[in-house]
């Protein structure tokens, strides 16, 4: 049977950030809670030991694989920092489009710093995000 790895923690996200070791990374990981917070309207919780979650929503595939997952998150990493949006949603491909200087995977958005981003479209990649996840996992 799958066992999750990434689950909500109790580690304190403040202590996680000051933790950060680059000074440049702190300071934009503080700017991200303050963005995220105020747009997901959700507190701010640690999901495994380096993500930052705002939401959860239960999910379970065709496949049977299910688990919780924060709506939307980051995570200010050694190389870059990861955004985390829903995978699957169509609309965040056209937000990017205005989005700043960036790289994707399947569910992140990598970026090297906040300045080199358009934080109005931040703002409304967050709260697409999380209508699309309550759209598809209405349950939560």
């Amino acid at each position: 049977m799958y066992e999750q790895k990434t689950k909500e923690t109790d580690q304190n996200v403040i202590e996680f950030i000051e933790s950060v070791d680059s000074p440049k990374k702190r300071e934009d990981a503080f700017k991200l809670l303050d963005i995220f917070t105020e747009v997901s309207g959700y507190e701010a919780k640690m999901w495994g030991p380096s993500i930052i979650g705002f939401g959860s929503y239960h999910y379970m595939y065709k496949t049977g694989h299910e688990g919780d997952a924060p709506y939307v998150g980051f995570s200010p990493r050694k190389a870059k920092i990861s955004l985390y949006f829903a995978p699957g949603d169509l609309e965040r491909e056209e937000l990017l489009e205005n989005f700043g200087k960036h790289t994707t995977g399947k569910a992140c958005v990598y970026i090297n710093k906040v300045a080199d981003i358009n934080v109005d479209v931040l703002r409304k990649l967050i709260k697409q995000s999380i209508a699309f996840l309550k759209a598809q996992y209405p349950n939560d």
